[in-house]
């Protein structure tokens, strides 16, 4: 079995989401008494969070390269980026190792594409849905993106950082981003991202009527399938 690098702590809420998925995956897969080889090395996401804030993408780039070269030092085979947006900086990360970096965003192309979607809508934080480095990826491969209009995509952002990374889950919230669904649906979307590693807190295929793709779910299972020498 190949040992998995885990970069976490953006935040630990999702984070031991990944912990849990990737385990089970692995024992299904596997049987027995069977769990996950995985190595951890999480950040304080204050300090992440701040550089978001600044704009100050190298730094954070220069703390998580760091935290990935510790992961390999160490003995991982792979390593994930437990979070959506800080794939922003996966070149400096994966400048910094010569193992492999499993992009989140490739790996939710890949499930889309089986899905026959063409068009979807992404959620996650104003970072994500807005700037390139996230949208391109989908987009190179074949899929077009809707996102949030206008005041909407503050709103989103707001829930993520306000209350689910401090493991807040409230129905209002609830509510409001599976109206935001409904617009993405109404504007040509034929399934939803949930592109923030802790939307799936909140919402679950059970809240919508068309295909959910979460991407904490898809990156973790992926990740299991490649360590077991599933995918």
């Amino acid at each position: 079995m190949k040992t998995i690098g885990l970069i976490g702590g953006m935040s630990w809420e999702s984070t031991q989401t990944y912990y849990r998925l990737i385990n089970e995956r692995v024992n299904e897969s596997l049987g027995g008494l069977h769990s996950a080889k995985i190595l951890l090395c999480s950040v304080d996401f204050a300090e992440i969070e701040e550089c978001q804030a600044a704009n100050a993408w190298e730094r954070a780039g220069a703390i998580l390269a760091d935290a990935g070269a510790r992961l390999e030092k160490a003995g991982a085979d792979f390593i994930l980026v437990c979070t959506n947006t800080m794939h922003k900086v996966a070149p400096a990360i994966a400048s910094a190792i010569t193992i492999p970096l499993l992009h989140i965003a490739d790996v939710t192309a890949e499930r889309l594409r089986a899905a026959n979607i063409s068009k979807v809508g992404l959620l996650g934080t104003k970072y994500t849905m807005t700037q390139e480095f996230y949208r391109d990826r989908l987009e190179q491969a074949g899929i077009e993106v809707v996102i949030p209009a206008g005041g909407d995509i503050e709103q989103v952002n707001a829930v993520i950082f306000k209350e689910l990374c401090q493991g807040v889950v409230r129905d209002a919230s609830r509510r409001k981003y599976l109206e935001v669904i409904d617009d993405l649906k109404s504007r040509g979307a034929q399934g939803v991202i949930l592109g923030c590693t802790e939307i799936g807190m909140l919402v679950e295929q059970k809240h919508v009527d068309m295909p959910v793709f979460d991407t904490t779910i898809i990156h973790a299972q992926k990740a299991a399938d490649l360590a077991t020498g599933r995918a």
